[in-house]
């Protein structure tokens, strides 16, 4: 192959460019890919491929091939999205929301096309046609798109640098990872005593009080509105509005070290102790707070909102006939019972899931940052503004 960057088409790159069809009849076990398993960053996940049930060998056009690089094609959100298979665990085809792309060896080393494809979402999305709910890229169209193909030495160097760094990239969130995993284990220190043993039960009407301050809403003021986010997560800023741009006449102010849930949907654990950042926030009617006692530390009380045992509790109190229009009324809240040691057992516990939530967020933090810088250096490496040195190319 030339040592100069050829510009041609995707089409005039590849062997085929075709859209999958999963064939009717097949192996038992076959796995079917769809647009859930293309992943950003060039990956895919197999895991979440379906698989066949009848008893037919899979055709031999169907099949996919390492090297072979998944597109999705239809819908919205991850339209557009690329990933190159690097290797086959088993056989496999891919259904119909995917256009399959077989890369010219002689023209690409195995990951580069996935790299330079899976940069190019937003150029694929432009190619859509349809209306806005049933937007598709074509074969045809995809077949069209205006590639640079640099040559195999570059090619190889870029993806062993994309790659040292998605390595990177995995490890720092397996270990992010595996500290969740301490985080969750280390969650029954919230019910234990210094000797141990889980503390005697308290119902939280004992240790907190429902109270709720009401703001009228006024044209010319503005507000901030906040969101209980599911699991215990905290709160979410949902931006600022003025006073006349709402139906509601008044809603309730959050307050720094107040219990708020929300009571639609409450078994999915929305309930969250608010942080300083957002005393002064609003929200509706439909987002009670509580005020904790003096024995209650709030940052435990923010690890206990946390906990599916909590969540269990307020699932089994919520009351209405429509599953995702059932409520848990303050009250309900109130009457649930959990072990509660005393303030100075709540701080250690809380001290030993703090330091290992931050360090949590120091790795997850880190991973983002190296994601970016990935981003950014594979963009450079394929416009040209970014140079791999010759000497590293020979090396």
């Amino acid at each position: 192959m030339s040592d100069q960057w050829i510009e041609t088409t995707l089409g005039e790159a590849s062997f085929s460019i075709k859209r999958g069809k999963a064939p009717r009849y097949v192996d038992e076990g076959i796995l079917v890919l769809n647009q859930k398993c293309v992943r950003n960053a060039n990956s895919i996940d197999f895991s979440l491929a379906r698989r066949t049930d009848s008893s037919r060998p899979l055709p031999r056009h169907a099949q996919l091939q390492v090297g072979d690089v998944l597109i999705n094609s239809t819908g919205r959100g991850t339209l557009g999205r690329a990933a190159e298979i690097r290797e086959l665990p088993e056989p496999a085809t891919a259904d119909s929301h995917i256009t399959i792309v077989r890369p010219d060896p002689e023209r690409f080393v195995l990951g580069f096309a996935g790299l330079a494809l899976s940069s190019r979402k937003f150029d694929l999305e432009s190619l859509q046609t349809g209306s806005t709910n049933q937007t598709e890229l074509s074969a045809g169209t995809v077949a069209a798109l205006a590639i640079v193909v640099p040559p195999l030495p570059v090619q190889k160097r870029v993806v062993e640098v994309i790659d040292a760094i998605d390595d990177q990239i995995v490890a720092l969130t397996a270990e992010a990872n595996a500290l969740e995993g301490v985080y969750r284990g280390g969650s029954s220190l919230l019910w234990r005593t210094a000797g141990g043993e889980e503390a005697a039960p308290r119902s939280l009407g004992d240790v907190m009080r429902l109270e709720v301050t009401r703001i009228p809403m006024r044209e010319g003021t503005t507000y901030r509105l906040a969101g209980v986010l599911n699991a215990g997560q905290g709160l979410v800023d949902k931006n600022e509005f003025d006073g006349a741009d709402t139906e509601y006449t008044a809603m309730n102010v959050l307050r720094e070290n107040q219990v708020v849930m929300r009571k639609l949907t409450a078994w999915e654990g929305p309930i969250t102790v608010v942080p300083a950042s957002f005393d002064g926030f609003v929200a509706s009617s439909e987002f009670p707070t509580f005020v904790l006692a003096s024995d209650v530390f709030p940052a435990w009380m923010k690890h206990v909102c946390r906990t599916p045992r909590l969540w269990a509790e307020m699932q089994s109190r919520v009351v209405g006939t429509v599953q995702r229009r059932k409520r848990l009324n303050p009250d309900q809240l109130l009457s649930v019972e959990l072990p509660i040691p005393s303030r100075a057992e709540q701080e250690q516990a809380a001290e030993a899931l703090d330091a290992i939530e931050e360090q949590v967020g120091v790795i997850r933090a880190e991973a983002d940052a190296l994601s970016r810088a990935r981003s950014r250096m594979l963009m450079g490496l394929l416009n040209q503004t970014l140079k791999i040195e010759s000497t590293e190319l020979e090396a």
